[in-house]
């Protein structure tokens, strides 16, 4: 058995069940050999695409996310993906056929490119090891939640595999590396919430997995805490009447008036930075910050002044429950009736700014969140909309909400929804992009139709890349290099096999409605004319540059 075929083998006896990529000569037979072993193999159209694609699917639970790529060109494709991932901790595998002959025109240093952005280099170094190598791979990106990208040299990959090609050896699993709190942590996590009259929970990615959402709302309950999230978890707390939504940028302006008046925010696997703070303003002068985290690294990396408790989301926050006396905190009727009045954007009042062949994107949005079904799985592209679809459309948990935002790449939004659809086979996919990501990503519309995904993609269409519009214009700079003519995207959609409507008013989103009401055997594209508008957040955004 060659060493492609043992180690797909593996691999899918390990648990991978879902690859992505773009096939080429290098990655052809273990591909193959995956697809053979019962993996689900889905072709992107361009491996920047198909690395989100696997990103995305792994951050709404799918497993560990492989991505299968061609020697050189294909892995130099797919980079700003890959670092998108290894930015988020993502548990994914890369596998890239590798040449080692440095004449060769495919030869580029892979495993420099892995550090470069962040993720972790690995090799198969011989047919004997080779099953053994990289199943470690697997296991590293599955245990330690990272992006791997395993070289696969070409001879290598067509030598005999060595003894125990096809064996499984699972000594390890994500719960024997819990990481459990000290009780000197615990005792200090739970001195500052009997200590705190205004305490606030701000959860991140690390309190998305089994079981967080209850241990933190038991604490919460016990000691009176107010709760929020960052953006990627966004929706971990949806129907908590004390949730004040996400903290940073995106906060509404009730949800940073209480955030900012905290005296005690503990942030639960959430590195507290500079959007989720809004570059440390939410964060008052005297305000104690405490950071629960599984790396002591983390620890006031944005938050010179954190302190810090070692340990799993879950067992720290179940340890100081059992800890914990009861108190009110932050919970009072008065806070709590604000909270259900004025918490959610779409409820803070504004002036429709729509004109006659132009929408306002709020209006847009609150139209789209009523119409749209409460099952749903929202991808986001970046860009200068991005706030639109991120606060205005309600999720239904912290699985509804993919936001591969920790490069601030555009182009994205679209292969995110893919990837989360995949991960999520249940739920309406709706992908949100502006007009730029969308025509940087167009080739994966033709991936949505042939996988038969009903999916609703939002176009918010400003003819512009409005963020650099609306930062650069105020000064009097030319912007004929972020300005483009009118597109008819509706038609391009059509083209790829799409149903597609253009969106002025609101009154045009009732084909949405028939679409919803009938088969849906055809992606549907709204190409929204928005109109130029400066979004609330924007200016956080270009102060983290």
């Amino acid at each position: 058995m060659k060493v492609a075929e043992a180690l797909g083998r593996a691999l899918v006896a390990e648990g991978a069940g879902q690859v992505f990529g773009v096939v080429g000569s290098g990655n052809f037979h273990i591909t193959n050999a995956l697809v053979d072993a019962g993996a689900r193999f889905v072709a992107a159209r361009h491996e920047g695409g198909a690395a989100t694609m696997a990103d995305a699917y792994s951050r709404m639970g799918g497993g560990v996310g492989l991505l299968s790529v061609h020697q050189g060109c294909g892995l130099t494709n797919a980079m700003t993906g890959i670092a998108e991932a290894a930015k988020s901790r993502t548990p994914l595998l890369v596998l890239a056929a590798e040449v080692t002959n440095r004449q060769s025109n495919f030869w580029v240093d892979q495993a420099a490119l892995a550090e470069s952005v962040g993720a972790v280099p690995a090799r198969i170094t011989s047919a004997d090891t080779a099953v053994e190598q990289g199943v470690a791979a697997f296991r590293r990106a599955r245990d330690e939640r990272r992006t791997v990208i395993l070289n696969l040299p070409l001879p290598v990959q067509d030598m005999e595999a060595g003894h125990g090609a096809t064996s499984r050896n699972p000594d390890t699993h994500p719960e024997a590396s819990l990481v459990i709190p000290s009780d000197e942590d615990v005792a200090l996590l739970v001195a500052a919430l009997q200590d705190a009259e205004r305490p606030v929970f701000v959860a991140g990615r690390g309190s998305r997995g089994p079981g967080c959402r209850d241990a933190l709302e038991a604490l919460a309950d016990r000691t009176g805490a107010l709760v929020a999230t960052s953006a990627v978890a966004k929706g971990l707390f949806v129907g908590n009447p004390w949730s004040l939504d996400v903290s940073g940028g995106f906060s509404s302006p009730l949800a940073a008036e209480l955030i900012r008046d905290a005296d005690l925010i503990v942030g639960w696997g959430c590195a507290l930075n500079m959007w989720t703070t809004r570059h440390g303003r939410l964060v008052g002068e005297d305000t104690r910050v405490i950071q629960v985290d599984l790396e002591r690294s983390a620890i006031g990396a944005w938050q010179d002044r954190a302190e810090g408790v070692i340990g799993d989301v879950r067992a720290t926050a179940t340890a100081a429950l059992e800890e914990a006396t009861a108190a009110d905190g932050y919970r009072r009727e008065a806070i709590r009736d604000r909270i259900a009045a004025a918490v959610r954007w779409r409820d803070v009042p504004y002036d429709d700014e729509g004109t006659e062949d132009r929408i306002d994107p709020r209006s847009l949005t609150i139209a789209l969140d009523d119409l749209l079904p409460a099952e749903r799985i929202v991808g986001v592209d970046s860009g200068n909309f991005m706030g639109h679809p991120s606060m205005f459309l309600s999720v239904p948990d912290e699985q509804g909400f993919c936001f591969t935002q920790a490069f601030q790449s555009i182009g994205l939004g679209l292969a995110t929804t893919i990837g989360a659809a995949l991960a999520q086979p249940d739920r309406l996919p709706v992908a949100t992009v502006g007009d730029g990501g969308l025509l940087m990503g167009v080739s994966e519309l033709e991936t949505v139709a042939r996988l038969g995904l009903p999916m609703v993609v939002v176009v918010y269409d400003d003819e512009a890349y409005g963020a650099e519009v609306h930062h650069f214009g105020p000064h009097g700079h030319a912007l004929d290099t972020v300005e483009f003519p009118p597109t008819d995207i509706a038609a391009i959609a059509r083209g790829f096999g799409f149903e597609a409507i253009t969106v002025r008013a609101p009154s045009d989103l009732a084909p949405l409605r028939a679409w919803l009401d009938g088969p849906r055997d055809r992606p549907l594209l709204v190409d929204a004319k928005v109109i130029s508008q400066a979004s609330w957040w924007l200016e956080e955004a270009f102060a983290g540059h």
